[in-house]
């Protein structure tokens, strides 16, 4: 058997190592096989007159142990919660209560007993038999709970869970969140489909990608960094309502609010527009929100948001003109620019209109955007997959949602003229070839697909993560991410 590297001994270890050899010569399992329960901790607590007296049969990680002679009392931890056990000599022989008396903090145990109130009321299984389910030879850190170094609880998001009810909790919520926008979508018959991870063309986003080499081909792919392409060939195909939960993969900074690997949520619909993705993002996380939190109304850092339908929509020209006084209408681009460095903007070389405003925008009025808001119509100059404008071909059918200062969302009215595409694809390469490593490739199979034909077409995005970040109240994205990418120790 492979010993423990020497360096990660403690006198701790010492001890449970001991304490696992000695089971190991008396011929006991200290790694247990099948165990068969009857119940789980929060049954026996919500069902006590029921279960008065009868027997049950649970297992479970020990949390607590307190020796008093020949009886003691314990704590098992389930997935559910946790009870408290009372072991007694007379009930499980001597040699079972020694074994009782030796195991240690963290062992996974299983117990067989009668339930009963003890003289403070507590709900305890008065055992009559036990054994050791798993011997655990790493004892749980003292003090974990409240630990200031967040970040070996997240290096350490085993031990979290264990330790702190709430950290599981919020993962509990999240797979619920996620469960309730699956039925949400396919009660409404989109249909769920899985499109690849590895694209040879990064595509569907603005973001610098991963980089990886497949040896059979000999070629680099790249994790994809949004789905969307492949999706619309699906709408090209006849699918009419698709859509994919997965994780995406964009090569950028480290926050709060962003992960280098994090969950989406993208959408298509067709012979829909952005207005119908509006109504249904709207209503499908207010759905989300009722389903899983019984309210429309939640608190995200101590600020009350309102998710009630309808939500406010403001185009980006009004927006800006709303919160910074820069009227975009009446101003040229140079007159924009020494507007933007004026409220202390910082812009790219070469910048045009549509993306000064848009500098403007992120600065200096998403901030602001605290209850859900829609913001309308942004400049064709960043949005290549969105449809152009008829009535202002400098802008495009997109929107992005906003909630506590924080975009979570992005939809558009599809681009399907493929004439068109190919030339903002080609002035996507422009903009790559001057340095914006973020400009998308030109996809001349996706461009192709569209040739084919694609039907009028309403897509969406939503970063999950986000939403469980508003929806369990949580500061943090790597609070809402079971392994978040951390810097190797």
């Amino acid at each position: 058997m492979a010993e423990i590297p020497e360096q990660e001994l403690n006198e701790q270890m010492q001890v449970r190592l001991e304490k696992l050899k000695k089971l190991q010569a008396e011929k006991m399992e200290p790694f247990g096989r099948r165990y068969k329960r009857t119940h789980q901790a929060k049954d026996i607590l919500d069902n006590y007159e029921a279960l008065a007296e009868k027997e049950v049969t649970i297992a479970g990680r020990l949390m607590a142990k307190r020796l008093m002679g020949r009886a003691s009392f314990a704590h098992l931890q389930d997935f559910s919660g946790q009870i408290q056990i009372y072991v007694r000599s007379n009930d499980v022989g001597a040699e079972k209560y020694e074994q009782f008396k030796n195991l240690d903090i963290g062992d996974f145990v299983g117990v067989k007993g009668s339930v009963f109130k003890t003289r403070t009321d507590e709900i305890t299984i008065h055992v009559q038999d036990l054994c050791l389910l798993a011997k655990a030879l790493r004892p749980l850190p003292e003090k974990w709970h409240g630990l200031k170094d967040v970040e070996l609880r997240y290096r350490q998001r085993h031990v979290d869970l264990i330790v702190n009810p709430v950290v599981k909790e919020v993962f509990v919520l999240r797979s619920k969140i996620i469960q309730a926008l699956r039925h949400y979508l396919v009660e409404r018959n989109f249909l769920e489909v899985e499109t690849p991870m590895m694209h040879s063309i990064p595509g569907g986003a603005s973001a610098r990608p991963f980089v990886t080499h497949h040896h059979a081909l000999d070629i680099d792919l790249y994790l994809r960094i949004a789905p969307e392409l492949y999706l619309k060939r699906l709408i090209v195909g006849g699918l009419e309502k698709v859509f994919e939960i997965g994780r995406v993969f964009r090569n950028e900074g480290i926050s709060t609010r962003h992960n280098p690997e994090f969950t989406m949520l993208e959408l298509y619909q067709a012979y829909a527009d952005y207005e119908d993705m509006m109504h249904l993002t709207e209503e499908m996380i207010a759905h989300v929100a009722k389903e899983v939190l019984g309210s429309l109304k939640v608190v995200y850092q101590g600020e009350e948001i309102d998710l009630t339908p309808p939500w406010r929509r403001l185009t980006m020209v009004e927006a800006v003109k709303k919160y910074t006084g820069v009227d975009y209408e009446v101003l040229s681009k140079e007159a924009l620019a020494e507007q933007a460095v004026e409220l202390g903007v910082s812009l790219p070389e070469k910048a045009g209109k549509g993306l000064i405003l848009s500098e403007i925008f992120e600065a200096k009025v998403e901030p602001q955007l605290i209850q859900p808001t829609f913001i309308l119509d942004y400049p064709l100059e960043i949005s290549p997959l969105a449809k152009r404008k008829t009535d202002n071909p400098d802008f495009t059918y997109r929107f992005e949602v906003f909630i506590t200062a924080r975009e979570f969302g992005n939809a558009f009215s599809e681009l399907n003229d493929p004439l068109d595409q190919r030339t903002r694809f080609r002035k996507q390469m422009e903009q790559r070839a001057l340095g914006d490593e973020e400009a998308q490739v030109h996809d001349e199979d996706f461009v192709q697909a569209l040739e084919v034909g694609m039907p009028p077409t309403g897509g969406l995005g939503i970063g999950l993560d986000r939403l469980v970040m508003l929806l369990t109240d949580a500061a943090s994205i790597r609070d809402v991410i079971l392994f978040p990418t951390l810097r190797p120790r």
